[in-house]
């Protein structure tokens, strides 16, 4: 009870009570913060919770981090980094699918996924089904059906969550990324494209916003279980 409900570190006010708030622990933004901050912060959450997530973080700062808590875990392409302590597969809630258009959204896709896992979702993913090749998509249609929610990822001009939503019956949390040429205007059109899209059971995070939309997601399977 002492360190409740936030934590001083000087440098950052750890909110120890989110967990109790919102079953979830406090999620860290890396990026701006040097890599022995983010050390400090997560080894501060360890010792509270039992799973902490850090997002757009680099190798420098996992390496502080496995200083303090050895069994953190770094995955490079997402840019995140986390801890689980109570990780068992037989645990996780099924129902939510992370889609992604192309091979250049995964990184976006991924820190979704893992953020969701963490939560305690089982996520079904499904990668490089975008509207160019769109038989990708038809082709894993049936298994799309089954889930409960599902977090779409795509650059460019970001149609495939309005393909995918003419399609299904399941809400859709859409998620712009920031790839694409300059017309894309490091994400703003598909940012654009997915608020006007005209197939209903459609939000939309923002650019980039994997951990949002995953975070998201979780919330609707986990509390609806």
């Amino acid at each position: 009870m002492k360190t409740l409900p936030f934590e001083d570190l000087g440098f950052a006010q750890v909110d120890h009570h989110r967990y109790l708030r919102q079953g979830f622990p406090e999620v860290v933004f890396g990026q701006g913060k040097t890599p022995e901050q983010i050390a400090q912060i997560a080894a501060s959450i360890s010792k509270k919770s039992s799973k902490f997530l850090v997002t757009r973080a680099e190798e420098d700062a996992y390496k502080e981090v496995i200083k303090l808590v050895p069994e953190a875990k770094f995955n490079e392409l997402a840019r995140v980094i986390y801890f689980d302590q109570n990780n068992s597969p037989t645990e996780k809630i099924k129902g939510l699918s992370v889609i992604c258009a192309g091979t250049s959204d995964l990184p976006v896709a991924l820190e979704a996924s893992i953020t969701a896992e963490l939560m305690g979702c089982e996520v079904l993913q499904i990668f490089d089904v975008g509207v160019a090749g769109i038989h990708r998509l038809f082709d894993k249609l049936n298994v799309i059906r089954e889930s409960k929610v599902l977090v779409v990822v795509a650059g460019m001009e970001g149609a495939l969550p309005s393909v995918i939503g003419g399609l299904v019956d399941i809400p859709i949390i859409a998620v712009p990324t920031s790839v694409g040429y300059g017309a894309s205007f490091g994400g703003l059109s598909a940012l654009l494209g997915m608020l006007n899209s005209c197939a209903p059971g459609i939000s939309v995070v923002n650019i980039d916003n994997g951990f949002g939309a995953g975070y998201f997601a979780g919330n609707l399977i986990v509390n609806n279980k």
